[in-house]
């Protein structure tokens, strides 16, 4: 089935939180525009860079995951082990505000990974992230993603392409919606964008002759769902002991009801 319609206009960006969570209801995404500090913003883009060169050196898997089409989009997972600020990334006290109100309480990380967007990079798959449950999906969202921008968002160097709206069509898109209408998540470095789990979207082309645009992708779902990266057997020893009580929640090492041990919370 042909989805007939067609992306609404981005919802201009806001720092308003109130504003940030009704675009989100309604549209389906919200942009924030300059949220990380410059200190934070040159850690995060010096952080996630470094760790992009490491897996290279080490010989990690880095390109052709399933929603890439080419090279020269390189994939960074498991960020919570590369450098504290990724921690810091993940439980933003902007990021919680709206986890909290989209998702609910306690939710889960379920995955924090890099995408740096090297020129010549081919447009990616169009999706939805919420493969996990069967359609069509229901008026309650089961995910959403927080993502930072590291580099400034452009159409020439790649930015996330969304289609506005389709959170409501309550389905994954399929072949025959290759060509539906999308608009391009501009913004600049430290700005952030959140859209929930029903929302297509898809890496853009890079047609820049020498610009990389590297992001980093905080998904997070409600705690029924397992997590697409598992957390219990990648996470080094320190990032679980040195973690808060709300990052451990979202690492569900702390809980109320799912994944105690005789009876109680882990932590």
């Amino acid at each position: 089935m042909k989805t007939t319609g067609a992306s609404l206009p981005l919802p201009a960006p806001t720092r308003d939180i109130d504003a940030a969570l009704k675009n989100i209801r309604d549209f389906g995404v919200a942009l924030m525009p300059e949220v990380l500090t410059a200190s934070q913003l040159a850690r995060a883009r010096e952080a996630i860079y470094r760790s992009a060169e490491d897996d290279k050196t080490r010989g990690r898997q880095q390109h052709r995951f399933s929603l890439d089409s080419d090279d020269c989009n390189i994939r960074v997972w498991n960020l919570l082990n590369r450098d504290p600020i990724f921690s810091a990334l993940a439980e933003h006290p902007l990021a919680m505000q709206l986890v909290k109100a989209i998702v609910g309480w306690p939710a889960l990380l379920s995955n924090i990974s890099g995408n740096v967007t090297g020129p010549g990079a081919a447009r990616g798959v169009l999706h939805a992230d919420q493969i996990f449950t069967p359609e069509p999906w229901s008026a309650v969202p089961q995910g959403m993603n927080v993502a930072w921008c590291i580099d400034d968002f452009n159409k020439e160097n790649g930015a996330t392409q969304i289609v506005v709206g389709s959170h409501l069509w309550n389905r994954s898109p399929t072949a025959a919606d290759d060509d539906v209408e999308m608009v391009c998540i501009e913004a600049p470095a430290g700005s952030v964008f959140a859209f929930e789990s029903r929302v297509w979207h898809r890496t853009g082309a890079n047609t820049s002759k020498d610009k990389f645009r590297a992001a980093v992708f905080p998904f997070y779902t409600t705690p029924i769902y397992r997590t697409q990266e598992n957390w219990f057997l990648s996470l080094s020893p320190g990032v679980v002991e040195s973690a808060s009580d709300t990052l451990l929640t979202l690492l569900a090492y702390k809980s109320d009801g799912f994944g105690l041990v005789y009876g109680r919370s882990p932590r």
